[in-house]
């Protein structure tokens, strides 16, 4: 089984990862080189290339050791949706991603997660948190934590079209519980991709 855990920046994520589980899939750490969207094409590739990592990360984990966890979802396509929703940056950079990501799932190098546990909490506790934690300096967290409302639209859409598979209270949620009623499902199911695009609030 694979599970997501997913919510803006300081939602707890990490902590929770790191008191429920002893060995995670952790979140990407920026290397310096990332694109600069340019090259839009180049861009999708790049981002779908370091998702498909950590699934393919995600999915040793769970052969090994029969349940991984991932410090946010490993599809990750949600994020340019969310600053497109936000004017943060073209709806065409998502479109690219889009159409890079449906390739990778046919082949399947890239999936959904099992099962989304999903974090919100208001502006102010994430600004409480992220004040509280002088490890991670978070120099994006003002644009993050705009992409709030837009991640809910986001995994209520897939809610919708997968009832169940995601969980909107992250504190109480028991992994062994979600491991006995959940089961691997439409993790490479390019059908749904398209159903939850269709799903999603339109943009522009």
């Amino acid at each position: 089984m694979i599970i997501a855990v997913e919510g803006p920046s300081a939602a707890g994520k990490t902590t929770w990862c790191r008191k429920t589980v002893d060995e995670f899939i952790g979140e990407y750490v920026p290397t310096g080189v990332e694109p600069d969207g340019s090259d839009p094409e180049h861009q999708a590739r790049y981002w779908t290339g370091v998702n498909a990592d950590r699934w393919s990360q995600a999915i040793e984990l769970e052969h090994r050791a029969g349940l991984a966890v991932c410090d946010s979802d490993p599809l990750k396509l949600h994020y340019s949706w969310c600053l497109a929703r936000i004017g943060a940056a073209p709806i065409s950079r998502f479109l690219h991603e889009l159409a890079s990501v449906r390739e990778a799932m046919s082949r399947r190098q890239l999936g959904f997660a099992d099962a989304i546990l999903v974090t919100l909490p208001s502006e102010a506790v994430l600004r409480r948190q992220k004040d509280g934690d002088a490890t991670r300096s978070r120099r994006t967290f003002e644009l993050h934590a705009r992409l709030r409302g837009p991640l809910e639209q986001w995994y209520r859409s897939m809610d919708r079209l997968r009832p169940g598979a995601v969980i909107w209270d992250l504190q109480a949620t028991a992994v062994g519980d979600l491991s006995t009623t959940l089961r691997p499902d439409r993790r490479y199911d390019v059908e749904l991709l398209d159903a939850l695009v269709f799903e999603l609030p339109r943009i522009g």
